[in-house]
């Protein structure tokens, strides 16, 4: 629901500023907040500016083209059906009764001529069967008048014709009357020819009857050619027609599409210029465009979006200005975070070595002036230091990961857990461990950091083993564009309940007597798997697999990268849990991308 805010007055404050400011603050404003504001239009009511008719509906101007359109073409069409169906009838009368009508007569004329001739046939011979052709004669020549005059029956200007078939039939009845019939009439088998008299009556009489042929074979004649005519007439009609059909349906489609033109295709123009000027920065721009009132509709919506899109110009401004400002900020985070690292690589791990270095000298120096209490407590505190360091370069390499970036280059997976088991190498020499894997493929990624994983995770399968000497597999299987890896031992297990817990930072389930380490190793093979676009999980607690149970106890941590063999840390609370040596064993599972062309 919109409420038309006026003055009193009645003055229209449409498309004006929405504030008045000084010409330098407003330019100062657009350089950080955006363009001025303006408030939107309201859609002009139809006929408001450009008159009723311009303000039509596009439904309402192709309605009236439409009926524009249907009224030409039916002036244009009912002549030409009116002249198709003309022609289609002359070319039924001529063609289907005239023409029938003059074969009708050269059949009556041939069966005329095989009457006198059978006729006098029998005369001389007195055969019966030339009687009997006479007398089929005489009935194909009255058949084949009737149908002349069923043909013509009814025909406009046929008239003539059918007077002259009467005449014809009469003529042949009077040759039949003066020389057939006497004829007939004689026993079959005399042979005596005609006499004279009866000779010169026929003679007579079909002359009679070839002039009869000759008048109606005059009017048939005329009657096809006035037909004719009339056919090409209607022809010559219906050919025009056509033409001025044609004409017609072009004239009203170049008139359907100046309309289309003038009412769509004009206002779309327009209104896409101005929009483009919109979207190339011109937001101060009125989207006013003449046409139907769906575009008058469709540019007040997209003038309001304009209005929108200014007052989210200048909310976004301010947010980019704090996002700046936050990211200098992160910047200067960063960098002091550097700085950190590089002191707590440097100046924190110096003191410590000094605490070691004096404890063992004093442990050397004075041994025999020292109690077994004395030398418990300088291997106590060299001890802290030693852990203490292995802590700091554990949280370093932590906070490396990520911060760096990623190397996108093919790494061979083979490679990277050979130089994982030589780190390895003393280790596994005390345990007895062996180590299997699958045949490994190579994937893009960083080599110096897989290989800090494989070593975090075999040295934790290796450490955390039960009685029986430790047995690890590196599994490998295809999955999708995702390579799965695992990591089996037959090691003291893990409870899943634990399965979440494992990867936080300094999350040990085990006390430090029982297992060394720093509580990072896990959460640090964490960090690099999320780092190459994997994930990592425990066996049995991923996504669609059912939980595992396990012995209330947890792996522990890595060993230190800088010191093969030395175990980098363990994981259990403070308070320490008692101990098992049950083999449960523990999995593994992660995943990483296989890379564009890996098959």
């Amino acid at each position: 629901m919109t409420t038309d805010h006026r003055p009193e007055d009645g003055t229209d404050t449409r498309g004006t500023a929405r504030e008045t400011a000084p010409a330098d603050s407003g330019e100062q404003a657009g350089e950080v907040y955006g363009p001025p504001l303006l408030t939107p239009r309201d859609p002009d009511p139809a006929g408001a500016e450009h008159g009723r008719f311009a303000r039509m509906r596009l439904g309402q101007w192709l309605g009236l083209a439409g009926l524009a359109l249907g009224l030409m073409l039916t002036a244009v069409l009912v002549p030409v059906g009116v002249a198709v169906y003309q022609q289609g009838q002359a070319r039924d009368v001529l063609f289907d009764r005239v023409d029938p009508a003059a074969l009708r007569q050269i059949e009556l004329l041939s069966a005329v001529g095989r009457q006198d001739s059978a006729i006098r046939a029998y005369a001389f011979s007195g055969d019966r069967a030339q009687l009997q052709g006479y007398r089929q004669a005489v009935t194909e020549q009255e058949q084949a008048a009737a149908a002349m005059e069923r043909h013509l029956a009814g025909l406009p200007r046929a008239d003539p014709a059918r007077a002259e078939i009467h005449a014809l039939n009469s003529a042949i009845m009077a040759w039949r009357g003066a020389f057939a019939e006497p004829l007939a009439t004689r026993p079959p088998g005399g042979g005596e020819p005609p006499s004279a008299e009866l000779e010169t009556q026929g003679r007579q009489a079909f002359v009679q009857l070839r002039a009869a042929n000759g008048r109606l074979q005059s009017a048939m004649t005329t009657l096809h050619g006035e037909y004719a005519e009339r056919l090409s007439s209607r022809s010559t009609t219906v050919y025009w027609s056509l033409i001025g059909a044609a004409v017609a349906v072009v004239l009203a489609v170049l008139a359907l599409v100046l309309i289309i033109r003038r009412t769509v295709l004009q206002p779309v123009a327009t209104l896409t210029g101005k929009v483009r000027a919109v979207a190339h920065g011109d937001l101060a721009r009125e989207l006013d465009v003449p046409g139907p009132a769906e575009l008058a509709e469709l540019a007040s919506i997209v003038d309001a979006m304009r209005h929108r899109l200014m007052d989210e110009w200048r909310t976004t401004a301010e947010a980019r200005r704090r996002i700046d400002l936050q990211a200098e900020e992160l910047r200067r985070s960063n960098a002091e975070l550097e700085q950190f690292a590089y002191v707590a690589s440097h100046d924190l791990q110096e003191p410590l070595r000094k605490v070691a270095s004096f404890c063992q000298m004093i442990e050397r120096r004075y041994a025999d002036r020292l109690d077994d209490r004395g030398r418990q407590y300088i291997d106590f505190a060299v001890d802290g230091a030693k852990r203490m360091q292995a802590l700091i370069n554990d949280l370093l390499n932590f906070s490396r990961v990520g911060r760096m970036d990623r190397r996108e280059e093919s790494v061979s997976m083979e490679e990277v857990l050979d130089r994982a088991l030589h780190r390895l190498s003393q280790l596994r020499e005390d345990t007895g461990a062996e180590i299997t894997h699958d045949e490994l493929p190579a994937l893009p990624g960083d080599a110096s950091r897989l290989t800090q994983l494989l070593q975090n995770l075999v040295g934790n399968a290796i450490k955390f083993h039960g009685d029986e000497p430790p047995r690890v597999h590196i599994g490998v299987e295809r999955k999708g564009p995702m390579w799965e890896f695992s990591c089996s031992d037959n090691g003291i297990g893990i409870d899943p309940k634990y399965a979440d817990r494992i990867f936080l930072v300094f999350q040990r389930l085990h006390p430090q007597e029982s297992y060394s380490g720093t509580g990072i190793g896990l959460a640090l093979c964490k960090k690099i798997i999320e780092h190459h676009g994997g994930t990592i999980w425990l066996d049995g607690t991923g996504p669609g697999e059912p939980a595992t149970p396990g012995a209330a106890h947890e792996p522990g941590e890595s060993h230190e990268p800088g010191t093969p063999g030395e175990p980098s840390g363990g994981t259990g609370p403070s308070g320490g849990t008692t101990q098992t040596t049950t083999t449960t064993g523990t999995t593994f599972r992660w995943t990483l991308p296989a890379g564009d062309d890996d098959d």
